[in-house]
């Protein structure tokens, strides 16, 4: 597995049985025993793909996890519905759950970040039965609203998240689209400089060629906003998470994406908290600390009492 070459990975895909196909990376440790190695199931954000996971795969596969990274929907070589009512959290994680059912994976440890993060942290109310354990990384978990609030009004109260009410509007899709070549190198450039990343020619060739597919639906995640809501009501969804879950949230102090408030009142639903903190670091943590976040992640993962007591419960 080397990240600059994204053909190392063992890619698959398959038509799942919500009857979306679903591109994504499996790789599994040596000597994979699937009732010994628990499944780690990487879910990205916008606009990023499985290849957001390269630097941590090989890394959390050699001690011992199975790591599915997957394009998720609207990315890649995964399905691109247009109508935006397809990208909801309830379905999103039906799919994941889908997923999982194809690899023959009862329960597996979710990681998201970004609007992983958000899609990670619904699958955990959706389908708790399915979840070891749950990594949020960047935003942070916020409950189910009991009353609808339209994304103009988030926005005045949290301003760092207008660009959300660009990306919600047809606009965006058709000027992107007709500039797409400007907008992803826009992008990544962005990633660069505010966060000192470092792409190679080859992973920005990478990035260039799959986002040229089009931009409608990594946008659609972003008009979801009353869609959610009216499913999360009807499904009367919990506000708190399993009380036994283990639970982590990581992100980087200089992430304007991490709301102080938001990131407090999270708390409040979540039993087994932990955060790690990362000083100085921003939105990209997967590449701007991949090793340390890499092993921050993989250390908190082998001191959980609950993946050693599956494995047992399984031997």
């Amino acid at each position: 597995m080397d990240p600059s070459n994204p053909e190392s990975f063992n890619h698959r895909s398959a038509l799942l049985s919500t009857g979306r196909t679903y591109h994504f990376v499996d790789q599994v440790p040596k000597g994979y025993d699937s009732k010994l190695n628990p499944t780690l199931l990487c879910v990205h954000g916008f606009p990023d793909l499985w290849y957001g996971w390269r630097h941590q795969i090989g890394p959390w596969v050699r001690h011992g996890l199975r790591v599915v990274a997957p394009d998720m929907l609207g990315y890649g070589g995964t399905s691109k519905p247009t109508d935006p009512a397809e990208y909801t959290t309830s379905k999103t994680c039906a799919d994941l759950v889908a997923l999982l059912e194809l690899l023959e994976v009862q329960k597996a440890v979710l990681i998201g970040h970004d609007w992983g993060s958000a899609i990670v942290g619904r699958f955990a109310l959706w389908y708790p039965e399915r979840i070891l354990a749950l990594v949020m990384i960047s935003v942070p978990y916020s409950p189910p609203a009991r009353k609808y609030i339209p994304l103009e009004e988030i926005i005045k109260k949290a301003p760092n998240l207008g660009y959300q009410a660009y990306f919600a509007s047809e606009q965006s899709t058709e000027e992107i689209d007709s500039h797409e070549g400007s907008f992803r190198d826009l992008i990544l450039d962005n990633r660069e400089r505010k966060h000192r990343l470092v792409l190679t020619p080859q992973e920005f060739s990478y990035y260039n060629e799959q986002l040229s597919q089009g931009m409608r639906g990594p946008l659609n995640y972003y008009r979801t906003t009353k869609l959610r809501f009216d499913e999360e009501k009807a499904a009367n969804l919990p506000s708190h998470l399993r009380d036994d879950l283990p639970f982590l949230f990581i992100y980087g102090t200089e992430d304007g994406t991490v709301v102080k408030p938001v990131l407090e009142k999270s708390k409040k639903f979540i039993k087994r908290y932990q955060e790690i903190v990362l000083e100085g670091r921003g939105h990209w943590l997967m590449v701007e600390a991949k090793d340390e976040f890499t092993e921050k992640i993989a250390s908190w993962l082998e001191g959980l009492t609950s993946l050693n007591l599956e494995r047992q419960s399984k031997l």
